[in-house]
């Protein structure tokens, strides 16, 4: 682990794909991460398979906060691209030039903050023309990394979307 602790943004709402939350923040916080839930408003989240997990935060917080973006699937990036404070600090961060990282419908956030034209991404794919109609270039593997973008498909797809979250922020080996 660095010397200097990184802050990690994971957006949530309720409906969450469980393990695609769980285990990147468990993994995380495991390398020394602080992980910080921000939801749409303060309280309990729950998951799709019967996780909660509390949000630390409401989207009042600033992007600049942080060190990178977490967006876990499930019908949580439904519910939080309908919220407008949601889809604006999706859309700063990626444009911030830091890590963005989304599994599963993760990019339905991204499609909603208008960030894909030309990007390279994957996806659950049942979302694959949704990311093709907004700019993106689809392609079925289980890790993509573009730029600062990171993402993956389904929960078999953790093991490399963690790693590839370690390698990003700076605290696991490249």
């Amino acid at each position: 682990m660095q010397s200097q602790q990184k802050h990690v943004a994971m957006v949530l709402a309720n409906n969450f794909e469980d393990v695609e939350a769980t285990d990147p923040k468990e993994f995380l916080e495991n390398q020394g991460a602080k992980v910080t839930v921000i939801g749409i408003e303060p309280g309990e989240i729950k998951g799709k398979k019967g996780a909660t997990i509390t949000a630390d935060a409401t989207f009042d917080v600033s992007p600049d906060d942080f060190d990178m973006l977490v967006i876990p699937g499930g019908g949580a990036p439904e519910n939080l691209r309908i919220h407008d404070p949601a889809v604006e600090f999706t859309r700063r961060f990626v444009e911030s030039g830091r890590p963005v990282a989304a599994i599963c419908h993760g990019p339905q956030l991204l499609i909603s903050a208008k960030v894909l034209n030309g990007r390279r991404l994957t996806s659950v794919n049942k979302i694959r023309d949704d990311i093709t109609n907004a700019g993106g270039h689809y392609v079925d593997e289980p890790l993509v990394e573009d730029g600062n973008l990171i993402t993956s498909r389904v929960p078999s797809d953790l093991p490399v979307f963690d790693e590839a979250l370690g390698r990003a922020l700076g605290v696991v080996a490249v």
